[in-house]
């Protein structure tokens, strides 16, 4: 039987993207509140525009944070520090509009239904703080155990904004999106890889008076696609095909940034997970503090999915759990393994191996992946998953050793 083929696209932004401008200082509130006050709770929305910053939302905390000045130290740090460039830290006007939690929700993640029903385990007595359905996944076809399409295009806008920030392409300015397509060989056994990049597009913000086809193109092949593409998945002579690579295809990208469009906090939903493999349910990470099940949960899922893939036990790994707002035991949990799954395993077995080894309520992924600490806003540009840094806990293959052995299988897991 003749392989079958399909293609799969995935898009990211660059950190001066309005969207992600949003989520970093919507995280930068988080952190600073996380920094002094590990039990404080924030969920802070950010809107910017032309010439204006406004943030919003519910925080009840005992420290006191500076937002204005948060605010404006961020968006220099994106680069967005002369008129000229769309926006100017130090002169946009910032409104602030904070109020405190709601005592309803409160009562929820403090004091769960469980505790009040006589339940006195500690780890029941923190509720989820939302209803909602939260989505992981895992894959066996980058080392990061990631979808390809968003890991490249992950790291052709990180590229865009490391060659602008180090004046390899001063004329570079800090909005830009990238958008890869990748064609995949599907086996008889259900089991798909990528096969060859098929198409890149980037779209980049530049100094006016620029030929995007004569000069920007080039450049970008040379300083950001060439450096970076693994080269077993194209043939070089591509990047000279006009088909192949297409830059800023409208012919100029100069008006950027929150003059070119308005950012809100959670807006990329889809590139801050898997690039649309998989689905995203619940809410938005950004802003949230980690008792919100919409960014802890969704962690926790990865974190499952990935040990069970790194752990040999399955090529593709997607893991659905559900919450109700101050409850502490997930209402259902749900793997698909796509029948990847090892020889001899089946989807039964594997569900009783994350149920033995995952532990799935609230207060408990506080305490296993340490998510109490003010790590969020390097999480708000180029992707959640599929980092390699310390700080995010969620990528780790701790249990990948133990699951395979209580899996039956022989050989030691790998990622």
């Amino acid at each position: 039987m003749a392989a079958r083929e399909f293609s799969f696209t995935s898009e990211s932004v660059t950190e001066g993207h309005p969207d992600k401008i949003a989520d970093q200082v919507s995280d930068a509130v988080l952190d600073a509140v996380l920094t002094d006050d590990v039990n404080g709770r924030v969920a802070c929305e950010t809107l910017i525009t032309t010439g204006l910053v406004v943030v919003a939302g519910e925080i009840t905390t005992e420290t006191y944070v500076d937002i204005p000045r948060l605010v404006r130290k961020t968006i220099s740090e994106i680069g967005y520090t002369r008129a000229k460039y769309g926006f100017d830290a130090e002169t946009c006007g910032v409104i602030v509009a904070i109020d405190e939690q709601s005592v309803d929700i409160e009562q929820g993640i403090d004091d769960s239904y469980e505790a009040q029903h006589g339940d006195d385990d500690p780890l029941n007595r923190v509720g989820a703080g939302d209803q909602g359905m939260m989505f992981g996944y895992a894959a066996r076809e980058t080392d990061e155990l990631m979808p390809l399409p968003i890991q490249l295009a992950h790291r052709i806008c990180k590229r865009l904004s490391e060659v602008r920030k180090a004046d390899v392409l001063p004329y570079l300015r800090p909005d830009g999106k990238a958008q890869v397509t990748v064609r995949y060989e599907v086996d008889e056994h259900g089991h798909q890889r990528p096969v060859e990049i098929e198409r890149i597009l980037v779209s980049t913000q530049h100094r006016d008076g620029l030929d995007s086809e004569a000069l920007i193109k080039p450049d970008l092949i040379e300083h950001v696609l060439h450096p970076i593409l693994p080269h077993s998945l194209y043939d070089e002579k591509r990047l000279e095909e006009r088909d192949f690579v297409y830059v800023n295809p409208t012919g100029k990208f100069v008006i950027g940034g929150p003059m070119g469009d308005t950012g809100l906090t959670g807006r990329k939903i889809i590139v801050d997970t898997y690039g649309g493999a998989a689905p995203h349910g619940g809410g938005a990470f950004s802003g949230k503090d980690p008792t919100k099940v919409d960014r802890s949960a969704a962690y926790a899922a990865r974190y499952v999915a990935k040990n069970v893939v790194a752990a040999g036990i399955a090529d593709r790994c997607q893991i659905q759990v559900a919450y109700a707002i101050g409850v502490a035991h997930p209402l259902s949990v749900l793997v698909d393994c796509f029948g990847t799954e090892a020889v001899g395993l089946s989807q039964v077995k594997i569900e009783q191996l994350v149920r033995d080894h995952f532990d799935l309520r609230p207060a408990a992924i506080l305490r296993d992946l340490d998510l109490r600490r003010p790590i969020y806003q390097k999480t708000a540009a180029y992707g959640h998953f599929g980092r390699d840094d310390r700080d995010f806990t969620w990528e780790r293959t701790d249990k990948a050793d133990a699951l395979r052995t209580a899996a039956g299988l022989a050989e030691p897991a790998t990622v």
